[in-house]
């Protein structure tokens, strides 16, 4: 297959700009993947399309990305810097960072945020293109949270006023470069409910890269190169996953391809399980004929045309349903991408 085939026309107006409140309140499109059928429901309803034996499989990682204005001492000239994560090796104030533009700022050079007294020194240029920063100052994480703003995705132009909204109510573990939008439709009380059922849910942690708002740029597809993410299954994960008599779901393109990733481990090690218990990077590639070994349904949000998600998305529910799907949800005014609605595979 070609890259052509996962175009389709999606208008500006259906790109959500801003999170429906509450967070259950989106719409959820509904497909059977062996009938084909589809139903409209509303998020909080998921608790009646789940039964007791399944096992719900959540990506807990937490944005702890960044997107800073400073400029050049001396200079003026400003700079935008895209604070990714951590290089805890280097020092608690050292991170790695993107930098627009980044001649101006080569190793040795320094970018002042003069509203809050903090400075940043370039250490070193990485084999990305990014920059080790090291800042200098007082309460700097406190400052860097106080200038930050929050990574949204380019399609997104609308401000968001409150942070956490593009936070999953369970993010715990800092990490990643975008939020794991599935998980954004959940509430504390919905997943309680779910609990009650008889449901089991277990978390795992895949850090979303900035790779994720790459583009495809072959027309083989065969031919793209993706992107790699830090990802780990705990024990207790891998045992849920390994011991469910129903369904593992996995909310989120990010979970399924943790998953799968620690299912191609088990095949290769024999171990005969679904999964291991694994810490590791993926950059595991799921197009249309990948044969799923982990999961049995999936939660998502609906994506980008000619984007890697749409062609995993089409691998698990086959090319022509997601293709009728789509076009349905095009049809009945559905709202798409990172603050959109929902779509529930099974």
């Amino acid at each position: 297959m070609q890259l052509s085939d996962f175009d389709y026309a999606l208008p500006d107006e259906r790109i959500a700009q801003t999170p429906l409140e509450p967070r259950d309140s989106s719409r959820l499109l509904c497909v059977d993947r062996v009938s084909g059928a589809r139903s409209h429901r509303i998020f909080r309803e998921l608790p009646e399309l789940l039964h007791p034996s399944d096992l719900l499989v959540l990506n807990e990682t937490r944005v702890s990305a960044l997107r800073l204005f400073g400029e050049r001492p001396g200079t003026g000239g400003q700079i935008e810097v895209f604070l990714l994560r951590p290089a805890i090796e280097h020092g608690e104030a050292v991170f790695e960072a993107l930098v627009r533009p980044g001649r101006k700022l080569l190793p040795g050079q320094r970018v002042a945020f003069p509203e809050v007294a903090l400075e940043a020194e370039a250490l070193a240029t990485l084999e990305s293109g990014g920059r080790l920063l090291r800042f200098v100052g007082d309460d700097i994480l406190g400052k860097l949270d106080a200038i930050g703003r929050v990574p949204l995705p380019p399609y997104i132009t609308a401000p968001l006023e409150n942070k956490e909204r593009y936070q999953t109510v369970y993010a715990t573990t800092p990490g990643s470069a975008a939020a794991p939008t599935a998980g954004l439709h959940f509430t504390p009380e919905l997943l309680a409910r779910i609990e009650a059922k008889g449901v089991g849910i277990a978390r795992l942690r895949l850090d979303v890269g900035i790779g994720t708002f790459r583009p495809i740029k072959t027309e083989n597809i065969a031919e793209h190169v993706m992107h790699t993410e830090t990802y780990a299954i705990p024990d207790a994960t891998a045992a849920a996953v390994n011991g469910c008599t129903g369904r593992v779901i996995a909310v989120g393109t990010t979970a399924l391809r943790a998953l799968e990733s620690a299912g191609q481990l088990a095949l290769q090690q024999g171990t005969g399980q679904r999964v291991v218990a694994t810490e590791s990077e993926t950059g595991i590639f799921i197009t249309p004929g990948y044969t799923f070994r982990a999961i049995d349904g999936l939660i998502t949000n609906f994506h980008q045309p000619r984007s890697t998600l749409l062609l995993l998305v089409a691998a698990f529910m086959g090319y022509e349903s997601m293709r009728r799907t789509y076009e349905e949800a095009l049809e009945k005014q559905y709202r798409f991408l990172s603050f959109g609605d929902a779509l529930f595979a099974v």
